[in-house]
């Protein structure tokens, strides 16, 4: 027998075995087959593919032509169109909408030799056409059924569009509110990020990935990048290993517990290792010591920079470094599809490295049924149907109204009344139908937010007289352009204070620019930018009643306005249904309930400041000195800080029991606390428990949030809520990054903030 005839019956017996289908139109149903029967099918396929078609799984393109147009034919994109027909293409970025995911998808699996399909991935932060509000407003509610919820409306809506991954959620703790990514993240606080980071991933990937309404999640980014020094972004990072493991890592821990199917690595470095070249953060903890199976993947080009950083000479270098360290996927880097093959076959690197990678890989596709059915996300009749449903916006305006957290309300100038009064509306921001989307929402539409003037005036009792006061300097409505508020234009403010001088109520719209934060947007002033502060200081002077509503995307520095204005909203950028949500809650329709996921400070210098810090050798003036640990001419404490949230009606907490005396550290520990509404409205408050290990073999914060629980209570009503501490919440990492629980006297404080006063206490023996 001719020796090539041989050789191909033996490759189309492995291709039946494989798949049941010689033309890999249809591929063999997987669906409740076991793990291991995912991997035989997935280690036949690698004994078919050659390194090429390996290291191409390991290659991720971003969208590189008009995919409904004429075939590149020159230049990078003809060079990458090849590589995609060659197979050398693992799956690509910001590709969206049925018709253009299923013509890539097409050539991936009807072109290729193995006709491998491709996985599509997508900047799904809150929301793709309908968007939730930021995520760290999301964070705001502590509502982990809404935040649930918000994922799986976006998950279903990217699905229908084609795209079946998503580079969400990021999961970063962040102490600094000058990094413009807080905005993307759940805040400052691991427990409550962790909680955040299990129900961002569970909404995504839902109970079932062969679901056609689910995406697979990414855990990112991986690690510490929400430490970058001085809030600066792509900056180097330096922390002690008690912050990385008892701060950053717990959430990508829980990621990594709920199933995620992907990490992302990130743009910093750690311990002088960037971190896409980390083998102890990627190889040794993630896929060793938690027995992650997923895949990572680098962000945008960051592999190539691990030139920049002087960890690599050239790109086989950091393609040698990344691919041991456990990188599994490179992100428009160009590193791996270029020198990869040559490190394997010049024995520099093991082929068993690029095996593990690929399996992950695959192993993905295989879990999301794209070899079932590899157009499985390309369905138009979901497209039309899924995308924009009444049903997301309805959600997207009760996670708004959730998110929303009043400050101050000294003077109850809120609610508003719904009748009678004159109320002027003032602001740059209070018309706009951009800013409220917030950062990252590539998908959605521009100018498609309810305006808080639209919002206002769907409520007919009350006139409503608009005046904007200074003007948006907008280049672009693009998130990758600078966008500014006015800083030299004063010519509206004149007709803002005559319009204030006549009315009952002044609503001042105020803060940033949804393009003023997000990725690349650090700052290093977190006041009012622009002439913000000059027209509310000029407003204030010709009537004080004034009602200060906040869009922003991070927590601001407005120490003025805490201090003269007598009611202070934090409106965040809601998305979709701002206005209507602003409106509702200043209006009395929604009780405020949300609560801040990070601490506000008095004043930049402050920064970092948080509330689970450590006590320090000198944490209180004890001699009447001055040699204590504080500034001179700043107080220590923070502006509003964490999980402070007030609401129109008042709570009140009593009785903390704590039931039995003696414990070990094997036990559980009960607790309970009465809260009454001694207030005149119904209302929604979020008990919070935190707790204080008063000596450790590694120092302790002053106070841990280690649970908290939404309790709803009509006004007069009283509740008892109860806690259970575990081990879990006992225990801490020491600095081998190993789980210890240690004996020892416990505090317990128990309230509607960080500030909570009631307080009792225990012994573990």
């Amino acid at each position: 027998m001719n020796s090539r005839i041989s050789h191909t019956i033996i490759y189309l017996s492995i291709i039946l075995t494989f798949t049941g289908n010689l033309n890999h139109k249809k591929y063999s149903m997987l669906a409740n087959q076991s793990d291991d029967t995912v991997n035989k099918k997935v280690d036949s396929l690698m004994a078919l593919m050659t390194l090429e078609e390996k290291v191409g799984q390991m290659n991720l393109y971003n969208g590189f032509w008009d995919v409904t147009g004429p075939v590149p034919k020159e230049g990078s994109a003809k060079t990458k169109y090849d590589h995609l027909r060659k197979g050398w293409v693992g799956g690509m970025l910001n590709v969206k909408g049925v018709k253009n995911v299923r013509k890539v998808q097409k050539i991936a699996v009807e072109e290729t030799r193995l006709d491998i399909p491709l996985i599509i991935g997508f900047d799904v932060i809150h929301g793709y056409k309908t968007l939730s509000p930021i995520p760290l407003a999301e964070a705001a509610s502590w509502d982990l059924v809404a935040i649930e919820k918000s994922a799986r409306n976006a998950a279903t809506e990217a699905a229908a569009a084609g795209i079946n991954w998503t580079f969400a959620p990021m999961v970063d703790i962040s102490r600094d509110p000058r990094w413009g990514r807080v905005m993307e993240g759940a805040g400052e606080d691991p427990y409550l990020g962790s909680k955040i980071a299990k129900a961002r991933v569970h909404g995504f990937q839902g109970d079932d990935l062969k679901k056609d309404n689910t995406i697979a999640a990414c855990a990112k980014h991986f690690a510490a990048y929400g430490f970058a020094e001085a809030g600066k972004e792509y900056n180097t990072v330096d922390i002690g290993t008690s912050t990385l493991f008892n701060t950053v890592l717990p959430p990508f821990k829980a990621a990594s517990e709920s199933g995620v199917k992907t990490f992302m690595n990130s743009f910093n470095d750690l311990n002088g290792i960037p971190v896409s070249a980390s083998k102890y953060l990627q190889r040794d903890l993630l896929k060793t010591k938690w027995g992650f199976e997923g895949f990572v993947v680098s962000d945008w080009a960051s592999i190539n920079e691990i030139i920049s950083w002087g960890h690599a000479k050239d790109k086989k270098e950091a393609a040698k470094i990344a691919s041991l360290a456990g990188s599994d996927m490179d992100m428009e880097g160009y590193v791996y599809i270029q020198e990869l093959v040559n490190l394997v076959k010049e024995g520099i690197v093991e082929e068993v490295i690029i095996n593990d990678a690929v399996k992950r890989v695959l192993k993905v596709k295989y879990q999301l049924g794209l070899f079932e059915d590899p157009y499985k996300y390309c369905n138009t009749k979901n497209e039309t149907e899924r995308i924009g449903r009444k049903a997301h916006l309805y959600d997207a305006l009760d996670m708004a109204k959730k998110s929303i957290v009043l400050l101050k309300n000294t003077t109850k100038l809120l609610p508003l009344k719904k009748e009678g009064q004159k109320i002027a509306l003032i602001g740059p921001l209070a018309a706009d139908k951009n800013s409220p989307l917030g950062s990252w929402r590539t998908a959605s539409d521009d100018h498609t937010a309810i305006s808080v003037l639209e919002g206002m005036k769907t409520y007919k009792g009350n006139s409503v007289k608009y005046a904007k006061g200074i003007d948006l300097i907008i280049g672009e409505t693009s998130f990758i352009k600078e966008v500014n508020i006015n800083t030299t234009s004063r010519d509206g403010i004149k007709e803002a204070i005559e319009v204030a001088k006549h009315v009952d109520v002044v609503v001042m719209v105020l803060g940033e620019h949804g393009f003023q934060s997000g990725e690349a947007r650090s700052r290093t002033q977190l006041d009012l930018p622009g002439l913000q502060q000059e027209l509310l200081e000029a407003v204030y002077k010709v009537n004080k009643d004034i009602v200060l509503v906040l869009n922003n995307g991070r927590p601001l520095a407005i120490e003025w306005a805490s201090e003269n204005i007598p009611s202070i909203v934090v409106g965040w950028q809601l998305g979709s249904q701002t206005g209507n949500a602003i409106a509702q809650v200043l209006y009395g329709d929604y009780n405020p309930s949300g609560k801040l996921p990070m601490t506000f400070p008095r004043s930049i210098g402050q920064i970092p400041i948080y509330y689970n810090h450590k006590n320090t050798g000198r944490a209180k003036n004890v001699e009447n000195n001055v040699f204590w640990s504080h500034y001179i001419d700043q107080e220590n404490t923070p502006l509003y800080p964490f999980g402070f949230g007030l609401s129109y009606t008042q709570f009140a907490y009593k009785n903390i029991i704590i039931k039995g005396s003696d414990f070990s550290i094997n036990d559980a520990v009960n607790i309970s606390v009465e809260i009454s509404n001694i207030g005149d409205y119904d209302g929604k408050d979020v008990a919070q428990l935190y707790i204080r290990d008063l000596v450790g073999s590694v120092t302790r914060p002053v106070r841990e949030l280690k649970g908290f629980e939404l309790v709803l209570l009509k006004k007069g009503d009283t509740k008892t809520v109860e806690f259970v501490l575990t081990k879990k919440e006992f225990g801490f990492y020491n600095n081998n990054g190993d789980f210890i629980i240690e004996p020892g006297d416990f505090e317990i404080y128990i309230g509607g903030s960080s500030n909570a006063n009631l307080k009792s206490e225990f012994t573990l023996r």
